[in-house]
């Protein structure tokens, strides 16, 4: 049997999880009162139980049920039970703009706080809607600092955690299979990498920015001006430069130093900014590579790629 609790910060991709797990064979529970949890348990492992893989939804609604969670698991760990947890998270900001996008209430939004802010949309007032939307702001982040305190321990203890802040459906999916179809070895990091044009500012939440604007501008070339790093005679006219296969060489050895060690401190995202005029040419076909180098030769960790201004 392999039952694995699904958590994490709401907003955070509980729910699609749940559905991903679910197409792959999973028998799926979402919001069982916790009181229940050891019980079901029990249930699944008795003898001639058909299913053999179990994944349980748990949300935090107050402060006093997720203790209680916690008291739980902790005790069903103590009895012997077997159990892993997959703790689902993204950064505030990107929590708040999807809150924002769904006009949902974080779960541990007061009542008191949701009629302050019904007064605010019924004021008929020219600045209601501008008091609206800082009202709004203000509970949602107190409301995911609250979370995100509360659920900080079981963070730190989780088996796998997964920060779906970049993370588009199919990459989560991926991450998902890797871990619980494949089995393969898993480290709760996962690399981004990013091309950009600096033309267009650097992205604010980079951890390491490389400028390869050393290289030649393909957008100087006539017949490679319209095309992009994604094109095979951008990448060939970038990577024939002895400069560019150096380049890379480096940074996937300085990478293979840093990402260990990135996952011996706890770290869950490190995003990768590679950086030329546009964000077209260059950066994307270097990239490209460097993502192709990473994926081939990840141990336990997730690669992902994106290019901001392609």
């Amino acid at each position: 049997m392999r039952f694995v609790i699904v958590t994490g910060m709401s907003g955070g991709g509980k729910s699609t999880a749940m559905r991903l797990l679910e197409d792959m064979g999973f028998y799926c529970v979402d919001n069982l009162p916790v009181e229940l949890m050891d019980k079901f348990m029990e249930l699944l492992t008795a003898p001639n139980m058909e299913i053999t893989k179990v994944a349980l939804g748990v949300d935090v609604r107050t402060d006093q049920s997720f203790l209680k969670t916690e008291k739980i698991l902790r005790a069903m760990r103590q009895n012997g039970m077997v159990f892993e947890v997959l703790f689902m998270d993204a950064s505030d900001s990107v929590l708040l703009k999807r809150y924002k996008e769904s006009r949902r209430m974080h779960p541990l939004c007061s009542a008191e706080s949701a009629r302050s802010l019904e007064a605010v949309r019924g004021a008929d007032s020219q600045h209601s809607t501008e008091a609206q939307r800082s009202t709004e702001a203000l509970r949602l982040e107190e409301g995911i600092a609250r979370e995100r305190e509360i659920l900080r321990q079981v963070k730190k203890d989780a088996d796998y955690v997964i920060d779906t802040s970049k993370l588009l459906t199919r990459e989560l999916k991926a991450e998902l299979d890797r871990i619980f179809v494949k089995n393969e070895e898993y480290n709760s990091l996962i690399v981004n990498i990013l091309s950009f044009g600096f033309k267009h500012g650097i992205p604010a939440d980079a951890d390491l920015v490389f400028d390869v604007r050393f290289l030649p501008n393909p957008f100087y070339i006539d017949e490679l001006k319209y095309l992009t790093g994604n094109d095979r005679g951008v990448q060939d006219y970038v990577m024939s430069f002895p400069e560019a296969e150096e380049f890379v060489d480096r940074l996937t050895d300085l990478l293979e130093f840093l990402i260990p060690n990135y996952i011996k401190e706890g770290k869950y995202q490190l995003v990768i900014g590679i950086g030329c005029t546009g964000g077209k040419h260059r950066s994307v076909t270097l990239a490209n590579e460097l993502y192709r180098r990473l994926k081939n030769h990840s141990a336990g960790y997730g690669v992902t790629l994106s290019h901001r201004d392609i």
